[in-house]
């Protein structure tokens, strides 16, 4: 069995990926693995070629992700400032599912740390529902966190 040295915590970007997150500093810490986090932004209102009416909630959406990138940002700043944590953050727009494939290959990541699907309907359609695609899809194994409420 390959040794965990790369590992890749999978962010939605929703507050409950807080979570995953702190499994994977955990992890990386447990390992001495480098740890790397994307930000996914998969924006629901994106809809070229639609040519539906639909209400914008665009900017309402930016703010909500700004809001969760930097309380992200701040908890890994927090564990990095500890000393010995090795982490890589990126915010990559996009579907979720290829930019996640891309950083795999690239980086050859071991384990992805990802967050179960615990979160409402809501939550599902601001921020996607590409946990069956990516675990179908992943050359590695992948750890989902549950959120616990």
């Amino acid at each position: 069995m390959k040794d965990i040295e790369r590992i890749l915590v999978v962010s939605r970007s929703t507050l409950h990926c807080r979570t995953a997150v702190h499994q994977g500093i955990t992890l990386a810490r447990a390992y001495g693995a480098k740890l790397y986090v994307v930000h996914v932004v998969h924006d629901p209102f994106n809809m070229e070629g639609w040519n539906l009416p639909v209400p914008t909630f665009h900017d309402e959406y930016k703010n909500l992700i700004a809001r969760y990138k930097k309380e992200l940002h701040e908890i890994i700043e927090k564990e990095k400032g500890k000393g010995g944590l090795e982490v890589i953050e990126w915010i990559r727009d996009g579907d979720p599912v290829d930019e996640v494939i891309k950083i795999v290959e690239s980086e050859h990541i071991d384990l992805i740390v990802m967050l179960s699907h615990e979160e409402g309907r809501l939550e599902h359609f601001l921020f996607g529902r590409s946990n069956d695609k990516i675990l179908r899809k992943m050359p590695c194994s992948i750890l989902f966190v549950k959120h616990a409420y």
